[in-house]
């Protein structure tokens, strides 16, 4: 049977086809539907994980013990699971073990464009890279092999365009799920120098027989296609770039790389002689040309190409075939460009209110990861930075500890509640044992609101939407040592306002939870039928309604506000703002 699947999908099919018992995750764009899709074959035990980290670990105990395991992430997520990556490295596997990472060139969804091909030289492990999502399958069903074969794990390698695009997919049935009888075996998984310094000669030993195995298609260990063209150029390239030359260069002669660590030296040599010149096409960071390079291999890169972003059919034409290049008869004056649409947060949004008592209060705010991140835009423009998840806390920690006693205390750390549960508890309990004065404030909307709505630890339901414990966000915080815990509701902006400038005059670290659930959810909907409504007579036309930038609503023609029931969410902010009274929750007439 044949479907047409998105990339993401395909490798939670491959999953499913390979036998794997266990998947666990944390959701992170755009690697945050493989798992979604993998919870809808009840066979897998799949689970949304505190963090990557945490995710990791529980694929390799899956692993140690005789099942097939993977854990999926987005590249910066892969920077948490590090710790256990590189050591897994070292143990080898029980049943296969799979990471599965995607990259995001662009950035569409992400604060770096990091390069995770580097983590599997780094950590020695071998990392296939899919073109579609025929391969997505292929090849995740391929990493579960070669992990066993070889006693690794391996990376599996996505990028946006083929995480997120779809194409057609070859289904079969899925093989049985079969756990290996578990035997105790220190010298193997118990990480002690003496136990490592002799793991490390076997992962060097397996390195190298991978690389030599990969060169020989005989194998079918690398998974590579050469693709006979001209003789005048020949392209090395992998993963989407692959797309882009086959469109854009379908005379060129190419060598599609599958298994992109370790290397096939000898079959890069051999595809090198056939050609004239010889291009390596890859986005991001030159890892495979300097590779080449190194082997002695005469070829041109990224002196062709960009460092930065996504590539284009259009761009390698420009560098490659400019003779194919057209010129549109279109004029460029005659085109109508579409007016720049700033990011807004969503209509009745819950931290939009927090973030205008924030600004009203001139705070230092250290930011985190999430939907909320746009606090730092206009027309709040409250934060001052923005790193990584979980990173906050620790910031506003730093900031504080930096900062005279003779200046204002107005120090605030923001974080969602996932994002809270993910890394930012650590910080909290560092700053409360080292004396901070900060506020924290944990933005709980109920959700893991910027990756689609998954669940978490403090929601009550699990991946399958089955009943689970919640953590308490007050009883956790209180546990660790915070003196002062507060829940306003944040559309309620000025008493928010109140509060937070309240908990920034107390000495010692308090937290404030702003307590509303997201607005696209069902318990975030205002009630049935209700909408903001404007009495314009009472309607000064001061602008302050509009200013909140809400995308329901508008100035009419009078510069009055215009409601859109349509998109209204019923939340009131508006409401609170307005100080004429020309606002008011009720029925569209």
């Amino acid at each position: 049977m044949r479907q047409i699947l998105l990339g993401n999908e395909a490798v939670a099919r491959g999953a499913y086809e390979a036998g794997v018992k266990v998947i666990s995750s944390y959701p992170g764009t755009p690697s945050t539907e493989i798992t979604e899709a993998a919870a809808q074959y009840e066979r897998i035990h799949c689970e949304w994980a505190t963090n990557e980290k945490v995710g990791a670990e529980v694929a390799i105990g899956a692993s140690i013990r005789g099942a097939r395991a993977m854990t999926c992430m987005k590249h910066v997520g892969l920077n948490v699971a590090a710790d256990p990556l590189f050591t897994a490295s070292y143990t080898g596997i029980g049943g296969g073990l799979v990471f599965v990472v995607a990259d995001d060139p662009g950035m569409h969804s992400s604060q770096n464009e990091q390069d995770s091909r580097h983590y599997a030289r780094a950590a020695k492990l071998p990392i296939l890279e899919p073109s579609d999502s025929a391969e997505c399958k292929s090849f995740v069903i391929k990493a579960f092999e070669l992990s066993e074969k070889y006693d690794t794990p391996v990376l599996v390698r996505l990028q946006t365009r083929v995480a997120h695009s779809r194409s057609i997919t070859e289904l079969s049935d899925p093989s049985d799920i079969l756990v290996k009888p578990y035997t105790k075996d220190m010298a193997k998984y118990v990480m002690m120098p003496a136990m490592a310094v002799k793991r490390h000669v076997l992962v060097e030993k397996r390195t190298e027989a991978i690389a030599n195995d990969s060169s020989d298609p005989s194998t079918g260990v690398g998974l590579h296609e050469e693709i006979d063209g001209s003789s005048d150029l020949g392209i090395i390239t992998s993963g989407a770039a692959y797309q882009y030359v086959r469109e854009a260069l379908p005379d060129a002669s190419v060598l599609k790389l599958g298994l992109i660590w370790p290397l096939p030296e000898a079959l890069i040599r051999s595809f090198s002689k056939k050609v004239k010149r010889l291009v390596v096409v890859e986005e991001l960071d030159p890892f495979l040309e300097n590779e080449i390079l190194t082997m002695g291999i005469a070829c041109e890169g990224k002196s062709l190409f960009s460092l930065n972003g996504e590539y284009s059919t259009a761009m390698l034409r420009a560098a490659l075939a400019p003779d194919t290049v057209t010129t549109s008869a279109v004029s460029k004056d005659s085109l109508v460009t579409a007016p720049g649409r700033p990011p807004v947060m969503c209509a009745g949004c819950p931290h939009k209110g927090l973030f205008m008592a924030l600004s009203r209060l001139k705070a230092q705010v250290m930011g985190d990861i999430g939907c909320y991140t746009l606090g730092a835009l206009p027309p709040t423009s409250a934060m001052d930075a923005c790193v990584c998840m979980g990173a906050s806390i620790g910031m506003a920690h730093g900031f504080d500890k930096a900062t005279d006693a003779s200046d204002s205390k107005k120090t605030v750390a923001v974080i969602g509640d996932s994002t809270f549960l993910h890394s930012g508890i650590t910080n909290l309990i560092n700053a409360v044992y080292n004396g901070s004065s900060i506020t924290v404030i944990i933005l709980d909307n109920s959700i893991t609101g910027m990756t689609g709505h998954q669940q978490n630890a403090s929601t009550g339901m699990d991946i399958r939407l089955n009943p689970a414990p919640a953590v308490s966000l007050e009883a956790l915080c209180e546990s660790v040592g915070v003196r002062s815990v507060r829940v306003i509701d944040p559309v309620d902006t000025k008493e928010a306002q109140r509060v937070i400038k309240e908990e920034l005059e107390k000495p010692f670290v308090s937290v404030i939870i702003a307590r509303r659930p997201c607005a696209l959810i069902p318990t975030g909907k205002g009630p049935r039928g209700k909408f903001a409504v404007v009495d314009k007579d009472k309607c000064t036309t001061c602008g302050q309604c509009i200013r909140i930038m809400c995308p329901a609503l508008t100035a009419g023609p009078d510069k009055k506000p215009v409601i859109d029931p349509e998109t209204c969410n019923s939340c009131g902010l508006c409401v609170n703002v307005c100080a004429f009274g020309a606002l008011s929750i009720g029925e569209v007439k």
